[in-house]
């Protein structure tokens, strides 16, 4: 049964260079629950835009832990 948390993410533009390029590998971020989530960088790759990533996440993932799916549900 898949899992889901919420949360807000602002990062400016150099730093999602970083992220971009791929040598920044891992996102971490405290979700509404105050748990720590990391994921592959490359997933916030479509999310980047000239000001950086800024908005409001939805993760999922599965009994294991492994990422289903990251959409940006509001700026």
């Amino acid at each position: 049964m898949a899992s889901e948390l919420r949360f807000r993410m602002a990062i400016n533009a150099d730093e999602a260079s970083r992220y971009y390029q791929g040598t920044a590998r891992f996102v971490v971020v405290i979700a509404e629950n105050r748990q720590k989530v990391q994921f592959p960088a490359q997933h916030i790759r479509p999310f980047i835009n000239q000001l950086g990533v800024r908005g409001y996440f939805s993760i999922q993932f599965d009994d294991d832990n492994k990422l289903i799916a990251l959409k940006k549900i509001a700026d």
